[in-house]
């Protein structure tokens, strides 16, 4: 379905203007892993969206199926062991750091990086749909 939430796959994927080869590069994403929104497909290309807005079309095999959200915020985001405020604290988390999404309950979402698994509030996390749930 669209829209659809994926991720980068590739160290590097080129951001095309149009959905083929012979369209000009207008820039590269280099962080794998990144979250992105699938807004159209052609063929074997599609349109995505980052966190930032701006778009392009990438070829799918860049794309992973692998869930991951990015850390938003002003400040450090509170990394919980559990799905609470309540809970210990396992870390902060500064904005701008790539998790992998586990699981979510439309509020808070358990995800791990590096290792460390804990639980954040789901609107602290850019790949995902308000009150969306993940299994």
């Amino acid at each position: 379905p669209l829209p659809r939430y994926v991720s980068i796959r590739a160290r590097e994927a080129n951001v095309r203007r149009g959905p083929g080869l012979t369209h000009r590069i207008d820039w590269e994403y280099r962080r794998r892993g990144l979250p992105v929104e699938v807004t159209a497909e052609y063929g074997q290309w599609r349109r995505v969206r980052d966190a930032d807005g701006a778009g392009g079309w990438v070829h799918h095999s860049l794309l992973s199926g692998t869930r991951t959200g990015l850390v938003r915020g002003d400040g450090p985001v509170r990394l919980q062991a559990g799905a609470s405020d309540r809970t210990a604290l396992r870390a902060m988390v500064e904005p701008g750091v790539i998790a992998r999404i586990e699981s979510c309950d439309g509020t808070w979402c358990e995800i791990s990086i590096d290792g460390l698994e804990g639980w954040v509030e789901q609107p602290a996390l850019w790949g995902l749909d308000p009150g969306e749930v993940l299994d």
